[in-house]
């Protein structure tokens, strides 16, 4: 996928002004972030279930070259390959010598954030082989070629009018010359359409949610079950996955899962839970003959050791965006690359560079709901400070934007001078009246009241002059 990252303003202002969008988003807003509290509250260990997912994934990071080496060879002994892709370009090639080794024309994919990582639908098709998006929301914008605007829920940022539209578009040809509207019919026909790419297929290529390593097994968490026809049907059965999804037992999946549902889709479990271990055995009635995980570094390792290590806790819940209220104006395209929201706000500028992303960690208010809702606690906003910390060591930042900081940190180590300016700043902002405690619009700030109001300084002056005008005293409500 071409990074957008460095339009992130425009995009922005294209984002805030496309009403289907806003839309859409309006909906999301009250969706998953309630359904996740709802769950949550249902399952009274729940936080003590967070903590036990952190310290499973900080252990798995902490011995990352052992579980790795030691899913390597349960794979083996199961009769499966692992290839090592320590770059995007080495695992386009695996995939692609992996594809044309059996004459492939088509791939099944079930969703997977990774191969929009490395782009590997255009460089499938540059061989001529077609990918098949088999996700009923990447089917959708694979149909539109637009990239998913959300990790768990790629095709959130449509109306279902638009999918209508999609729909009829290009399934007519295919003999559907009926516009469709009801929710059930539009499943009804991309099922109908999608089957016999399943039959057709001759590799399925899946990504992984775990890697376990006791077993050799990748694990997919699905609500469609579009992964298990992905990976039984096929000949062959590619996972595609990278190197931080590797957690040392079943039992430790069996955790993970208890809190990832929950925070993705505030259910109490996903529909499909899928063990892939190893090809088709002799007696098994059906499965892939052949079997293969294809393991992505693509920069990963660089992270192991550093202050940025626990970025690499993630298991894509899509939680943290689902709670973002920049997200929640935004959507997931304006972040320009494949991972949106406050962990592509992390995850991005590590991936391709804080010159090319470095407005993705300045979009946030730094509230701190994507932190507090995490099920694994990455310290989002903290490791989007780390990246603003970079940009500015850079001089990435502009320069109005480094002198307004330079400026501000002169004046707050003058503790007289600064509680003067920011009396006259009061008095100043109270010449243009106030709505509510808000301001609609206010001179040289237009950026900011274009799309949201400007909250009012409070009646009763300064933080500083209400101090001493109650002697220190607590004023209460």
């Amino acid at each position: 996928m071409q990074s957008t990252a460095h339009d992130f303003k425009d995009n922005v202002g294209t984002a805030l002004a496309d009403p289907n969008l806003q839309d859409s988003l309006a909906k999301l807003k009250v969706g998953f972030s309630e359904r996740r509290r709802q769950a949550a509250e249902r399952l009274p260990e729940f936080e003590a279930l967070r903590d036990c997912a952190r310290d499973i994934k900080n252990h798995a990071l902490a011995n990352l070259d052992f579980y790795l080496e030691e899913f390597e060879r349960k794979v083996i002994a199961l009769g499966g390959h692992v290839h090592w892709a320590p770059t995007a370009d080495d695992a386009r090639r695996i995939i692609g010598d992996l594809c044309k080794s059996v004459g492939a024309r088509t791939v099944a994919k079930s969703k997977s954030m990774v191969a929009e990582e490395i782009a590997l639908n255009e460089h499938l098709e540059a061989l001529g082989i077609a990918p098949i998006e088999t996700d009923l929301g990447e089917y959708i914008i694979q149909l539109r070629h637009e990239p998913p605007s959300h990790i768990i829920a790629p095709a959130v940022h449509l109306t279902k009018d638009q999918v209508a539209d999609t729909f009829f578009e290009h399934h007519a040809p295919l003999g559907f010359t009926k516009r469709l509207t009801e929710r059930n019919d539009l499943v009804a026909e991309a099922r109908h359409v999608l089957r016999q790419k399943f039959l057709d297929a001759d590799v399925g290529l899946t990504g992984a949610n775990f890697l376990v390593a006791e077993t050799g097994s990748s694990m997919l968490v699905t609500n469609e079950g579009n992964a298990d026809l992905s990976n039984t049907l096929p000949k062959m059965h590619i996972v595609l996955a990278s190197i931080e999804k590797v957690i040392p037992t079943l039992e430790d999946a069996a955790v993970l899962l208890r809190v990832l549902a929950r925070s993705a889709t505030g259910q109490e479990s996903s529909a499909y839970t899928t063990l892939n271990t190893g090809p088709k055995r002799a007696d098994d009635l059906d499965g892939p003959s052949a079997y293969h995980v294809v393991l992505l570094d693509n920069g990963r390792s660089s992270v192991l050791g550093t202050k940025m290590q626990d970025m690499l806790r993630c298991i894509r819940c899509g939680a943290c965006m689902n709670h973002c209220p920049v997200y929640g104006a935004i959507g997931g395209h304006a972040y320009g690359w494949v991972y949106p929201g406050p962990i592509g706000a992390v995850l991005t500028p590590q991936l391709i560079g804080v010159e090319e992303a470095g407005d993705l960690p300045n979009a946030s208010t730094f509230c701190g709901r994507c932190e507090s809702v995490c099920p694994v606690r990455i310290p989002l906003p903290g490791l989007m400070r780390h990246w603003r910390e970079r940009e500015f060591e850079r001089h990435l930042t502009p320069r109005a934007v480094r002198q307004g900081l330079a400026l501000w940190s002169w004046l707050v180590r003058r503790p007289k001078l600064y509680r003067w300016a920011t009396q006259m700043a009061n008095r100043l902002l109270s010449m243009f009246g106030r709505a509510e405690g808000r301001y609609r619009s206010l001179p040289l700030a237009g950026g900011w009241t274009r799309f949201r109001d400007f909250p009012a300084p409070p009646a009763g002056g300064t933080f500083h002059a209400q101090w001493a005008r109650h002697g220190g005293a607590r004023v209460r409500p």
